[in-house]
């Protein structure tokens, strides 16, 4: 998760970065409903302007656009959340993804056939999603505070929930499989535990906290 809240304004500006992070306080409840309802209203307004981006926006900004995110780990990183935003909130309405997904694909592979190719196409877009339970986030927590060793997706599941505070323990161990995430994912996660992240062998890492 990116927690740099002093980028330029694009959603959210620098002071509802700070207020997502818990960085800014609100004197009032009125002021917090009030942000909340911004953010809101601005994600929405946000979503829509994806339309005329996607059908006014020329070929070279959109190309210029693209290359920076592409070329940034950062910003690939905030590609794959802005699909996961929109894949959570939609299983969270009852609307299937693929029925988002699909057309969108369709769509767009039908566009540039006909621009580049001078082509009419049929597509098959196949999208499945297979979900098997693994460990419970409450046994997650048990291990972190027995100082066992978690998983660095356990630990971002734990901290996704917000159930639970992992940065409460002074030292949290994690295990690493092969391919599992690489170190910036790992650095991310000790920047937003405000911790100090240490790499005693390949398949081992300790975030630090406090004088732990």
């Amino acid at each position: 998760m990116n927690t740099d809240t002093d980028r330029d304004r694009g959603i959210l500006t620098p002071a509802d970065r700070a207020f997502l992070l818990g960085e800014r306080e609100l004197g009032h409840e009125q002021s917090r409903r009030n942000a909340e309802a911004r953010i809101r209203r601005r994600v929405i307004d946000s979503i829509l302007d994806f339309d005329l981006l996607l059908h006014a926006l020329s070929e070279k900004d959109r190309r210029q656009v693209f290359a920076e995110l592409t070329s940034d780990p950062d910003s690939l990183d905030g590609l794959k959340a802005m699909l996961a935003f929109a894949y959570i909130g939609t299983d969270e309405q009852g609307v299937d993804f693929e029925d988002v997904l699909v057309p969108a694909i369709r769509s767009s592979e039908e566009a540039v056939a006909a621009s580049r190719r001078g082509a009419n196409v049929s597509v098959e877009v196949t999208f499945e999603v297979e979900t098997s339970v693994g460990t419970t986030l409450e046994g997650v927590a048990e291990r972190l505070a027995d100082g066992d060793p978690v998983t660095p997706r356990e630990l971002f599941a734990l901290i996704m929930q917000g159930e639970h505070d992992p940065a409460a323990h002074e030292r949290i161990a994690l295990v690493l499989g092969e391919g599992d995430v690489d170190d910036q994912f790992l650095e991310r996660l000790a920047t937003y535990l405000e911790g100090e992240l240490r790499r005693p062998t390949p398949s081992r890492a300790v975030i630090r906290l406090g004088d732990g």
